[in-house]
């Protein structure tokens, strides 16, 4: 697996932190409490984007981690917006380190899949940017499998490698299950999920009629539409008051004890949100505990769709 390191040598954490909410659905005091929190829980990964809060999170991040900058593995994003073209990725990139007051981020990542360019550009810009010492390493995010072996075929030709992956990944969200985990264990391409939590369903918090992304966006209301993911949800919160948590902390726990490694990556709009998910770095999550967990919602099929296999 690649290791991934802060400029003076600290290991990336076992969890990343995300700051989507910081200068949005956070303050700048929510967030500063949410930043600190996560480092005192362990935490050496932060994620940002350039499309994040119209840049407030990158300024928020940037402002925060500055007295611990060498400490710690920041990351960002490009090429949501306006395509993963070797000019837009290097606009994006400027902008995203003049608001974080940094020459240098230690993972960029090519923020989707862009058809329209060819990936040999972009990966030719990836490259050219980690030979200049302003990237660390190579991620992706949101790419299909097929389509992170042909960036690591063109970053091996260039004489680098992808090292990080970030998809979707929760209890009700497991098409990470079939081609994306497997190849990342296999390919030693450190796979950090986001949206453990899927936009907060899997707290309970929805059942419980309490509001957040899912009333709030409709591309969120879209992704967690079916009734089998509330319904698993509930089940969730059920069995997280038999042991005695929080659901939050069961779902984000799961995600960490897949047997690939994933790097969840946490998030929430106060200190007191977060604290279930930063509970989780330290829950034993046995084999036994995962299974029950995992027979809450329906696995996805094998990749070759041959379900004796399965």
């Amino acid at each position: 697996m690649t290791q991934i390191t802060a400029p003076d040598g600290t290991p990336a954490s076992r969890f990343a932190f995300g700051t989507m909410q910081f200068g949005g659905r956070a303050d700048e005091a929510a967030s500063r409490a949410m930043f600190e929190a996560a480092l005192a829980a362990g935490i050496t990964q932060f994620d940002t984007a350039w499309i994040y809060t119209d840049g407030a999170s990158e300024r928020l991040l940037g402002q925060f981690a500055r007295p611990h900058r060498d400490r710690l593995v920041i990351a960002t994003k490009g090429g949501l917006q306006g395509g993963s073209g070797p000019a837009n990725l290097q606009a994006q990139f400027d902008a995203s380190r003049k608001r974080l007051g940094m020459d240098r981020v230690d993972i960029h990542y090519i923020h989707k899949f862009d058809p329209d360019t060819p990936l040999e550009a972009t990966t030719d810009w990836l490259v050219a940017r980690q030979e200049a010492g302003e990237i660390g390493h190579l991620g992706l995010s949101n790419f299909a499998a097929w389509q992170v072996m042909k960036a690591q075929c063109l970053a091996i030709e260039r004489g680098s490698r992808i090292a990080i992956l970030q998809p979707m990944y929760n209890l009700v969200k497991r098409q990470a299950e079939v081609e994306i985990l497997p190849m990342c264990a296999a390919e030693g391409i450190v796979c950090a999920p986001y949206s453990p939590l899927g936009g907060g369903l899997l707290t309970g918090k929805y059942a419980r009629g309490e509001g957040g992304r899912l009333k709030d966006q409709e591309n969120y209301a879209r992704r967690y539409a079916p009734e089998w993911m509330h319904a698993a949800a509930r089940d969730l919160a059920e069995l997280a008051a038999e042991l005695g948590t929080h659901p939050a902390t069961l779902a984000v726990a799961w995600v960490a004890a897949h047997p690939a490694g994933p790097v969840p990556i946490v998030s929430a709009r106060s200190a007191g949100q977060l604290a279930p998910s930063l509970d989780a770095m330290r829950y034993p999550m046995d084999g036994e505990l995962r299974a029950r967990l995992a027979a809450l919602s329906p696995a996805p099929p094998p990749a070759t769709d041959r379900l004796e296999e399965a």
